[in-house]
Order: C-alpha cells, then sequence, then structure tokens
C-alpha cells in the first residue's frame, strides 16, 4: 500500500482534470496509480452490488483497498459532482475499502469557473463523509489551469503545477491510512 490510487473525475478526453492527474502519474509513478475505468462501470444498482460485483466494481473496490490514499480530480456540472464520478463514488458505499483512507483533491478548474468547483468539491466532502473516508486538508488544494495549458501529450509542463501536484500527493502519503 504505498501508490495512491488518483481518480479523475472526467470522462472528456481533453480534461483538464485528466491532464493533471496524468502529469502526476508521470511525474511519480512509484507512488501513484491512475484509475482508467471511469467509463466502464456500470450504473450503480443496490441489487448488483453483492457478490459477484460486476468486474468493473470488484476491480474499483480492489484497487481502493490496496491504495494509501485517493487524490481526486474532477470539474463541476450544473454545481455538482459529474454524474459518472458520483456513479463511482456510489460503488464505493458498500464496501469497506474507504473507512480511514486519506483523500484529497487538487481543483483545477479554470479562473473563469463561476464558482471554481466549490459545489463539486463540498458534495464531494459530504460522500466521502458518508464512506468514512478521512479528508485530508492539507491534501485540498486549487490550482486553476486552462487547456492551454495541457501539451500534445496530454500532459502539463508548468513547474508550479508540478510543485502543487508533488505537495498534495505528499500530504496525502503523510497522513497514512488510518
Amino acid at each position: 500500500m504505498t501508490a495512491v490510487l488518483l481518480l479523475s473525475g472526467s470522462t472528456r478526453a481533453g480534461s483538464t482534470s485528466t491532464a493533471a492527474l496524468r502529469t502526476l502519474a508521470a511525474l511519480e509513478p512509484d507512488r501513484t496509480r491512475l484509475y482508467a475505468e471511469l467509463v466502464a462501470l456500470p450504473a450503480f444498482d443496490p441489487d448488483l452490488d453483492a457478490d459477484p460485483l460486476p468486474p468493473p466494481v470488484a476491480r474499483l473496490r480492489a484497487a481502493l483497498g490496496e491504495a494509501a490514499g485517493v487524490l481526486v480530480c474532477t470539474p463541476e456540472y450544473a454545481g455538482a459532482l459529474p454524474g459518472a464520478f458520483k456513479n463511482l463514488l456510489d460503488w464505493t458505499v458498500g464496501g469497506h475499502e474507504m473507512p480511514g483512507l486519506p483523500v484529497g483533491w487538487v481543483n483545477v478548474s479554470s479562473i473563469a469557473a463561476p464558482t471554481g468547483g466549490r459545489g463539486a468539491h463540498d458534495e464531494l466532502r459530504t460522500v466521502l463523509g458518508y464512506v468514512q473516508a478521512r479528508v485530508v486538508d492539507d491534501a485540498c488544494r486549487r490550482h486553476p489551469l486552462s487547456r492551454g495549458d495541457v501539451g500534445a501529450d496530454g500532459l502539463v509542463a508548468d513547474p508550479a503545477t508540478h510543485r502543487v501536484l508533488r505537495e498534495v500527493l505528499a500530504a496525502v502519503l503523510s497522513a497514512g491510512r488510518a
């Protein structure tokens, strides 16, 4: 349990949220693991939340169970978490992987975003409370990016962004799983 699981809340190919996490995964490959099955998760159905779990859900829960922590980067849609990402979180409620798991997030919403993603992050904090994850406040930061900050390789080259991502990762890792 040394790697932090990186969860993007976006399904968009050109997402700055995903680009930020891809960048961190490239900078810290031994200390991170990028989750890439958001769109593979079936719609949450309590009747399916039993053994045997749908394979994508079983893989999600296994990844969470092995993680030293979680770092989220999600946009906001209509004042809340994107539906696909809320679906991922719904699948964590019936599991036993989240209690005590340190979680942080990086908000990369553009400076033009009216609330800076506040609605999504407030909702994220609420859901994390229900699953008894441990929000690491020192690992929750705002660092606005624009699509122009993302290179053709899908990564962010800006050294200030690298510093923020590494600081947030260090805060999650130093919190340790309870």
